[in-house]
């Protein structure tokens, strides 16, 4: 038994046992940046010691973990357990020293630690003191969670997966920079070039806007001029039509004229917008290569609609598919459980809605991966048009439909990562 699932198998007994105990120590821990602040319970409701700063350092978790032992063995108490908000990032040296020394720790959600504040004391009172008795409440109730402790490669792929977010953010405010501020203000006339293009397809009005932006310098060229000095290497006459149309579109420009700092500003756009794009290239090819070493990686490769950055993304949400013991927590864990407000007179009509509580990364990879499954696969097409057989002039019920198939090929791809197996149609049917 490998020592992650013998922590999973403590976690779950801890939760258990915890709730009322009084042999427990409970350890509630206020994560901040440099100073974290400590309370010391019972899950019982006995109280140690209210208020214990440490550092954010060695000798501060040195600290914290001497006074916990001294306080146990005082008052004949086992086991400790230390209870940890997710805080940013600040939280991860610590949580991460404690499972390195063997030490019994959860974590709490930022959710349930908002909501149970009020319960505490009635009102909204927050503070570093109130906060870490708070957390220590949640964790004796047994309302905590299970923090994993993720191989090398899981870590490695975990930490792509942000950068990849942080880069797509990137390159989306680039792309609306360029779109919604210089052309709409300056060729609004371009916005026709460039209709529904994204990602690669823009790569006209990127070469436009970079080399020749000013409508009324473009209305003076001849077209031949015009096309030398915008054209690329392998442009077809695909392009040459595009950039016809924008050529013939700038005589008739209503745009506002192209002052210096915008002329300054349009190329380096481009270039910035290129470069974000040539490292999110890059970036996926290193994803790709950490998931391939992965356990369960031909098995999510092998769902249709996953392709290696979709499996790459699901990889690194799940990681080890035997934390999870039911197809409800790994849908809650993408947010892809339905919940509804059902109360009163109103409650026979109540329509269920996804959470949207969980990782989107992971949402936006299975709803992608069902989109694309859909349309390529009999199997996944003939569920998907069995689903909604009956029901085509339905409002925004395709979507709906993409977002149940969305889960059916999340609780597909664990089923199959536990079992070591690759997906054929009967496992879809069947799962």
């Amino acid at each position: 038994m490998s020592n992650e699932l013998e922590r999973l198998l403590d976690f779950r007994d801890l939760r258990e046992e915890i709730r009322g105990s009084e042999k427990h120590l409970v350890v509630g821990i206020d994560v901040a940046k440099e100073k974290h602040h400590a309370y010391f319970g019972t899950p019982a409701g006995k109280s140690f010691r209210r208020r214990f700063a440490f550092s954010n350092d060695r000798a501060g978790f040195d600290s914290l973990r001497a006074l916990a032992s001294d306080i146990a063995m005082q008052h004949g108490l086992s086991p400790i357990v230390f209870g940890l908000e997710p805080t940013g990032i600040y939280h991860k040296p610590l949580l991460a020293h404690l499972i390195q020394e063997g030490e019994r720790a959860v974590l709490v959600s930022n959710v349930a630690v908002q909501r149970n504040r009020e319960l505490l004391d009635g009102r909204w009172d927050k503070n570093d003191v109130s906060d870490s008795a708070n957390v220590a409440d949640l964790v004796g109730q047994a309302r905590c969670l299970f923090p994993d402790d993720p191989t090398p490669d899981l870590r490695d792929l975990r930490g792509f997966v942000r950068a990849r977010t942080r880069l797509k953010k990137r390159e989306l405010t680039l792309r609306m920079r360029i779109r919604n501020h210089l052309i709409a203000q300056y060729f609004p006339e371009l916005e026709a070039a460039y209709g529904k293009a994204s990602g690669a397809n823009d790569s006209v009005v990127l070469r436009i806007v970079e080399q020749c932006f000013d409508p009324a310098q473009i209305a003076q060229m001849p077209f031949d001029a015009f096309w030398s000095q915008v054209c690329m290497p392998r442009w077809n006459k695909h392009h040459q039509a595009r950039v016809r149309a924008v050529w013939q579109a700038a005589t008739q420009s209503i745009g506002c004229p192209l002052d210096d700092a915008a002329r300054w500003e349009a190329p380096r756009l481009v270039q910035l917008l290129k470069t974000v794009r040539e490292d999110l290239g890059e970036l996926e090819q290193r994803m790709s290569q950490v998931a391939k070493r992965m356990p369960g990686y031909a098995s999510v490769i092998s769902i249709p609609g996953l392709g290696p950055v979709l499996s790459a993304l699901l990889l690194a949400a799940i990681g080890d598919p035997y934390r999870f013991e039911h197809p409800r927590q790994v849908l809650r864990l993408a947010g892809l459980d339905l919940c509804a407000r059902r109360s009163g007179k109103a409650s026979d009509r109540a329509v269920p809605r996804i959470s949207k509580q969980g990782k989107a990364p992971l949402r936006y990879a299975l709803v992608h991966a069902a989109m694309i499954g859909a349309r390529t696969n009999p199997a996944v097409r003939r569920y998907f048009s069995q689903r909604l057989s009956g029901r085509e002039k339905e409002r925004g019920i395709r979507r709906k439909m993409y977002v149940k198939l969305a889960a059916k090929l999340l609780v597909v791809a664990w089923t199959l990562m536990r079992r070591g197996d690759t997906f054929s149609a009967e496992a879809f049917v069947d799962t």
